[in-house]
């Protein structure tokens, strides 16, 4: 592949895609090492600094590593089983294995999840949703979720202030069992959930791969 110099997108862009085309397609396979700085600058037709910034574009996204004194290599990607039939059941819960820890385990990877929470007024949609008037006061929990360092799943919960005001729901850290535990801990009963599955094109909020062709899966 030589750059194209009048599309106008940046070099170190160009050499990324040719090259996160190949990790995707197969040419180069988990755990195969890349060619050399040298090999690639003379491949692109480019300098080095270009490919050190689309080198660092992918190890950004989780497509590959530096190994010392070794060179680079595709990254494994973590594989995330979904545990759906029993990551919510209250025996999970009780024994700190939902949702996204349980899925941790069933698939052996190291689980990090950061959060912030906020507040904010019910849209129309998530008032009909929820069951609320629109306006009314919702407790916010945005976290993003990684495997191995990888991020692999954004989520928003949405709940209505008067079920969370004065709970560690609206803490960070929830506790064990997380938000549904200490719902129920609170007085509330679950006793089903409801999921609805899309698909649509990623973007690259928090750190998600690019959107080559890989579509993500929305649930709510």
């Amino acid at each position: 592949m030589r750059i194209d110099q009048v599309s106008g997108i940046p070099a170190y862009r160009q050499v990324a895609t040719d090259l996160r085309d190949k990790i995707n397609s197969g040419d180069y396979a988990p755990g195969a090492k890349l060619p050399s700085e040298r090999v690639l600058t003379e491949d692109y037709g480019v300098s080095r600094i270009t490919i050190r910034e689309a080198i660092g574009l992918l190890r950004s996204e989780g497509l590959v590593e530096p190994k010392q004194g070794k060179g680079l290599f595709v990254r494994n990607p973590p594989s995330v089983r979904r545990q759906s039939s029993t990551r919510l059941g209250r025996k999970a819960r009780q024994e700190n294995r939902a949702a996204f820890q349980g899925d941790a385990e069933a698939s052996g990877f190291r689980p990090e999840v950061e959060t912030t929470v906020r507040t904010e007024p019910a849209s129309d949609d998530h008032g009909e949703a929820l069951g609320v008037p629109p306006g009314t006061e919702l407790l916010v929990r945005e976290r993003i979720m990684k495997a191995d360092g990888v991020t692999v799943q954004l989520s928003t919960s949405r709940l209505p202030r008067e079920l969370t005001r004065g709970t560690a729901i609206e803490d960070e850290n929830p506790g064990p069992g997380g938000i549904h535990q200490r719902l129920e801990d609170a007085g509330v009963r679950l006793d089903r959930f409801t999921e609805a599955v899309i698909t649509r094109m990623p973007n690259t909020t928090a750190g998600l791969r690019d959107p080559h062709g890989v579509r993500a899966c929305r649930r709510w």
